[in-house]
């Protein structure tokens, strides 16, 4: 049984590496609290199982620590920032904010941000806009790599390139976090690490077979997208979508051949009040959600739930009674703690 660790109190070490690491006090700040949020939603593959990576990003370099996103273009309700590699956990929580602001003056906000660094887990920038009445949309993709194939095809183009949308309604927010690919590369390198087979058949090997073997990446293999073999042209279209709206808006992706850890970013947020007005839009939304939940579930299986539900009974959970960390998380920010002569978390 995992140990568990209070929240605060990993957000205050994260917070203090980062740091010592030699980033500002703002940036430090939102990283810390966007990876500990990953880990109390439960997304422990974006969560602090990263801290270490981008302390060695910080070291080589990689990672900027100086300076604010750049205005490449600002018009009305929409904008476009150049990050210049800085934290894009930090940069995508200033451009959700940019965006609310102007969804507020004209119903509809977007900012695409290109260069970025890595962003971590899409759902942690959804939930206090959501629960201010907005709808905000938040979708990556990452110019740099390439992992998923194409439907029909072996070999890997596109990145998992997550879409995620957080909106009110009656009771808790909706809040969904979809990669176009059935897994993740973080899930495939975890599963490799363990010496186990994914839990279905995932992956493309380069001759064209369906697989459960995480190796397959290592010989040439891709990640299938939604739908895998059968129906992935659905999540193939979807992915060329997120990479259309990230990197085609940003005006900056993989025609520039980019070889750096990061993401291409868009943020939209929309102002139900501008719209149809606040009270219409959870009304109908709450309506939805209400049937949903009342839906007959398959015989003998659990109670229908809305996405984001699990997420936000882990968390309610983790916040009262510590977040379980894997024993290899453990181990990785002990490291961090001797590097820069820290006391190490210890359980809760």
């Amino acid at each position: 049984m995992p140990k568990t660790y209070d929240a605060a109190a990993l957000r205050a070490f994260a917070g203090d590496v980062l740091r010592a690491a030699g980033l500002p006090e703002e940036p430090a700040r939102a990283v810390a609290e966007g990876l500990v949020e990953a880990d109390l939603l439960g997304h422990d593959t974006h969560g602090l199982a990263l801290l270490a990576d981008y302390v060695d990003e910080i070291a080589a370099g990689t990672m900027a620590i100086d300076g604010r996103p750049e205005i490449v273009s600002s018009n009305g309700a929409a904008a476009v920032w150049d990050a210049n590699r800085l934290p894009g956990v930090w940069t995508t929580m200033l451009a959700v904010d940019e965006a609310v602001k102007r969804a507020k003056t004209y119903g509809v906000g977007a900012v695409a941000v290109r260069r970025s660094h890595h962003i971590a887990c899409l759902a942690v920038y959804l939930e206090r806009a959501a629960r201010d009445g907005m709808v905000v949309l938040v979708l990556s993709s990452d110019p740099s790599a390439a992992h998923v194939a194409p439907f029909g095809g072996t070999s890997p183009v596109t990145t998992p390139n997550p879409l995620a949308a957080g909106f009110p309604t009656t009771g808790d927010p909706v809040l969904l976090d979809v990669s176009m690919s059935i897994t993740t590369a973080a899930m495939v390198g975890r599963t490799r690490s363990a010496g186990a087979l994914m839990r279905g058949k995932w992956l493309i090997e380069p001759d064209g077979t369906a697989t459960d073997d995480p190796n397959a990446l290592k010989r040439g293999g891709a990640i299938l997208p939604i739908g895998g073999i059968d129906h992935g042209h659905k999540g193939f279209a979807l992915s060329l979508l997120v990479e259309a709206l990230t990197q085609g808006l940003g005006g900056y992706g993989r025609a520039e051949a980019p070889t750096e850890w990061g993401a291409s970013v868009l943020v939209l947020a929309f102002d139900p009040a501008l719209f149809g007005g606040q009270d219409a839009f959870t009304r109908e939304t709450g309506w939805l959600a209400d049937k949903a939940r009342a839906a007959k579930p398959i015989p003998g299986g659990p109670p229908i739930r809305l996405p984001g539900e699990a997420g936000f009974a882990r968390k309610r959970d983790r916040l009262a009674g510590g977040i379980p960390l894997r024993a290899d998380i453990v181990e990785s920010l002990a490291g961090l703690a001797a590097r820069f002569s820290l006391p190490a978390p210890t359980p809760a």
